[in-house]
């Protein structure tokens, strides 16, 4: 059985979010605000079915709001493209460059959000049955500014799929998504890889390696 990574992560990162309980999470902890999201965007997604294939656009625009307001896009867009938007290449840079740097950071944090919410919405709707639980831990301690959730996702083996969700407050206090690994697949190194690949391809040229960007879509073998 063949699991795919990213279908089943979209459903995880949408997992986090809702736009009411996002506003209050410097209070909430990381599991209590997994938990009680869950509900809420497995009702969008089984919504969807009614309307999804005449208005394809209208569900990726309620999974895009719902996602906003907890992914830190920009975080991970910079990690994603490591040593090429570090602070240490930043501070070696002219004016012009870091510029031009920032520029790209900036573009490459859309692309990002772009293709991370399309792919993930549509791979969405293919778990609109599945039963979710979040797993206690003694981690997720009063404040905690980083903490790792476990989510187990039941869906079409024996076993569930265990989801690790890395997770930390902001500067306002509020819970973002971090990073998330699944069946100890990393999406954080794998982007990373797929980013600093395209670059030496593109003999260091960020511009291309923006425009040309795609998710990689990476499977997990039983």
């Amino acid at each position: 059985m063949v699991f795919r990574v990213l279908t089943a992560g979209v459903i995880l990162l949408a997992n986090l979010v809702s736009p009411v309980l996002a506003a209050d999470t410097a209070e909430d902890s990381a599991h209590a605000l997994v938990d009680a999201t869950t509900a809420k965007v497995m009702a969008v997604v089984m919504a969807a079915d009614e309307y999804v294939d005449e208005e394809p656009e209208r569900y990726y625009q309620q999974v895009q709001e719902l996602l906003d307001p907890l992914i830190d896009y920009r975080g991970f867009a910079r990690s994603v493209m490591g040593p090429y938007a570090s602070s240490r290449r930043y501070r070696a840079l002219d004016e012009a460059e870091r510029e031009k740097l920032v520029d790209q950071l900036d573009r490459f944090t859309e692309v990002m959000r772009a293709s991370l919410v399309r792919t993930y919405s549509k791979g969405l709707l293919a778990f609109g049955g599945s039963r979710i639980e979040v797993l206690p831990s003694d981690e997720d301690v009063p404040g905690a500014t980083r903490v790792s959730v476990t989510q187990h996702v039941f869906a079409d083996r024996n076993t569930p799929y265990e989801v690790l969700y890395q997770m930390g407050r902001d500067r306002s206090g509020e819970w973002k998504l971090r990073n998330v690994i699944i069946e100890s697949v990393n999406l954080g190194e794998i982007y990373r890889d797929q980013f600093q690949d395209s670059a030496r391809a593109e003999d260091g040229n960020l511009d291309n390696v923006i425009a040309n960007w795609t998710v990689v879509t990476v499977d997990v073998e039983d």
